[in-house]
């Protein structure tokens, strides 16, 4: 249930950009007529209105979430406030400047939050964010916590590049469909991968 909680915002996103995309005159009109007090300029061309929408909706509803948790006095996790942060200052800029360029650079910059993250508490407090997250579910050898560290941090780094990749590579539509499909379909993949290897280290009750 978290995971689709805390996917909602990329899947309204998807369906924004996928809706105004089919109407891009009638996206563009809605655009300029009831949002134009926040674009540069006033006006939004039906190029421009499917990604300007979806990132207006993508910003509502990563505070809805918020708001969400506070109101049922539910922890935020850091990382939702990093992710709140940057889509609202990238999104507001895409929607400003009529610039797709700095949304698309969300999920990289949050990626590499994430990684550098894991990295600075290995690296300079000398301590395992992912054991400290999971510890409590999980009793693994030291080197195999330290292993597990890493292919995150590496992880991170991969999609954050891919999702660069994918952004100056092709158009904006692809992009979209990478960023909700792809960007799932690759941590299912990597979760996979790391239960594969867990198999191997896990120590079972008896143990």
């Amino acid at each position: 249930m978290k995971f689709l909680f805390d996917l909602l915002p990329i899947v309204l996103f998807f369906v924004a950009f996928k809706v105004a995309e089919g109407q891009p005159d009638t996206a563009a009109a809605f655009a300029s007529q009831h949002l134009g007090f926040l674009v540069s300029g006033g006006v939004v061309g039906p190029k421009e209105a499917p990604v300007l929408l979806a990132t207006l909706v993508v910003i509502v509803a990563t505070f809805a979430q918020i708001g969400w948790l506070l109101l049922r006095g539910r922890k935020v996790d850091t990382m939702l406030w990093v992710s709140l942060g940057l889509v609202t200052v990238l999104g507001g800029a895409t929607v400003w400047f009529h610039n797709e360029t700095f949304i698309k650079w969300k999920p990289s910059v949050l990626y590499w939050v994430m990684g550098t993250a894991f990295w600075l508490s290995h690296a300079v407090f000398r301590k395992n964010l992912l054991q400290t997250l999971m510890g409590g579910q999980l009793q693994l050898p030291p080197a195999v916590w330290r292993n597990l560290n890493f292919m995150w941090i590496a992880f991170f780094a991969f999609m954050g590049l891919a999702n660069l990749y994918v952004a100056y590579s092709f158009p904006t539509d692809v992009w979209v469909n990478f960023k909700l499909f792809g960007g799932v379909g690759l941590m299912l993949l990597f979760t996979l991968a790391q239960g594969l290897y867990l198999s191997r280290h896990v120590k079972t009750e008896d143990e």
